[in-house]
């Protein structure tokens, strides 16, 4: 098994953690996360988007003039496509873009996200913050001890309140509770950091 440092707010090494080996020690399948994360971003869509076809716009239902004899070119009605307030073709309409993907699917690219985060030295453990008020300035100092000083996702305990009022007004943090944590979110950092309490939790739920 590998064996990783636990840090404190301060960056200070106070202990050391045995990484689970299936969860930490696979070769990261890319096809697997590729799909996933593909998936994660469709699913986020709203599929909102509509437009009106000519038989849904209001009006129209007279022929605007005869047929011969005006010296216009013949017209059915004033709502087809090619007339200003007109219907629209081939627009958008509303609609699903929700995409499948298998519980193991998840768990493999979860699994193949903290692999590939740990072989390329973006990983970081870090014992609970405690935050007895929450505290913008102490987050962001603690993210200076850590040598988090671009993009980090930091994935906390579920009921770490105090923790994640703290980091979320940091432009450059995405908090997460571990509930919430993504292949997309772990991989979409420069650097990955869990708290001992997360870290538990994803090895109890991937392994």
């Amino acid at each position: 098994m590998t064996t990783i440092e636990i840090k404190d707010a301060s960056g200070a090494a106070v202990e050391q953690a045995e990484l689970n080996a299936a969860v930490f020690g696979i070769e990261p399948n890319v096809p697997v996360m590729h799909r996933t994360v593909k998936a994660f971003q469709a699913n986020l869509r709203q599929g909102t988007a509509n437009t009106k076809t000519r038989g849904q716009v209001r009006g129209g239902g007279k022929k605007p003039w005869r047929q011969k004899g005006t010296g216009h070119a013949r017209q059915g009605t004033i709502r087809a496509p090619h007339w200003t307030g007109g219907g629209v073709v081939f627009g958008p309409h509303t609609r699903s873009y929700a995409q499948k993907v298998n519980s193991k699917e998840i768990k493999l690219a979860m699994r193949s996200a903290l692999s590939a985060k740990l072989a390329d030295g973006e990983l970081i453990v870090v014992k609970d913050f405690e935050f007895e008020t929450p505290s913008t300035k102490a987050a962001v100092a603690a993210l200076k001890a850590l040598g988090c000083d671009r993009k980090t996702t930091l994935v906390i305990a579920d009921d770490a309140i105090n923790t994640w009022l703290s980091f979320r007004n940091i432009p450059s943090v995405i908090v997460l509770p571990v509930s919430c944590a993504n292949t997309m979110e772990l991989l979409d950092n420069k650097k990955l950091v869990l708290t001992t309490t997360a870290l538990n939790r994803l090895e109890e739920v991937l392994a």
